[in-house]
């Protein structure tokens, strides 16, 4: 095991040592806490590993390069050392917003580490494109970045509950809102930009491997049809709609989103 990646990412590696390995990876703004009430569901019969973003939770910030992690496949690398430095084999993978597409890149890189992907509220493209429609104008991204360049604490406070949702239930704005609050700035200025900026609908057409996309309801960041888009464009993958709302189903429906994961493993 490499002591260097695992401290990089902080990963954690709990559950059943010879159950098959569960990687859990988090999305824009979060961390490996994002997945506190989903990962106990998997403790007592799989291996379950989850990690930091470099940048991100506590991982090493000294490790962050703005070259390397200027495009999601610097991501999509470290996914791999991880794997590699656990020597994980038929790994069911989820990933949530932007690192569904970070699973994407790694399993097209390296198919024969995967045994699945599960793709929570995956979004490959977030602009509209023709007849695609990501759910944002050029516009409106640009706005949103310039907004979080100006005063990331208020755009936090102001769009986590947004990207939420649930506003009858107020706590899981908040819940995520500290969440971003905790992200160095200047890290989560450039995170947003390869995110939010991105396009990799071309390699969803490359998946080779058994895929189950998970759509929310009432997501404004990855709307149903971006989800449907996903599963059409991965060749015999499965959606899941899910009937918990907003863009984060860990903090909005644990239980739902864990029981559709269970539903689907091989």
């Amino acid at each position: 095991m490499s002591v260097e990646v695992v401290r990089r990412n902080d990963v954690r590696d709990r559950g059943v040592p010879s159950g098959r390995p569960l990687v859990f990876a988090h999305g824009f703004g979060c961390s490996q806490e994002l997945w506190g009430r989903v990962v106990p569901h998997f403790l007592d019969d799989h291996r379950v590993i989850t990690f930091d973003h470099v940048g991100s939770g506590r991982s090493d910030l000294s490790a962050y390069d703005r070259t390397k992690y200027d495009s999601l496949h610097g991501y999509a690398d470290d996914l791999l050392e991880i794997m590699e430095a656990l020597d994980l084999h038929d790994v069911a993978f989820v990933g949530h917003s932007v690192s569904a597409m970070i699973g994407v890149l790694a399993a097209n890189i390296s198919p024969d580490r995967f045994g699945q992907l599960f793709l929570v509220g995956p979004s490959p493209r977030y602009i509209d494109d023709g007849d695609y429609r990501g759910g944002f104008s050029t516009a409106d991204i640009r706005q949103l970045l310039e907004a979080l360049d100006a005063n990331y604490l208020g755009w936090s406070a102001d769009m986590a509950p947004v990207i939420a949702g649930n506003p009858d239930r107020p706590e899981i704005g908040a819940e995520l809102s500290a969440s971003f609050c905790r992200t160095d700035p200047d890290v989560a200025s450039q995170f947003a930009r390869v995110t939010f900026l991105s396009d990799n609908r071309r390699d969803l057409r490359d998946v080779t491997v058994p895929t189950v996309v998970l759509q929310c309801a009432e997501d404004v960041i990855a709307p149903d049809a971006v989800g449907h888009y996903v599963h059409e464009q991965i060749p015999g993958s499965r959606l899941v709609e899910l009937s918990a709302t907003g863009h984060t189903p860990s903090l909005s429906g644990p239980d739902e989103l864990a029981r559709a994961i269970r539903a689907h493993l091989r």
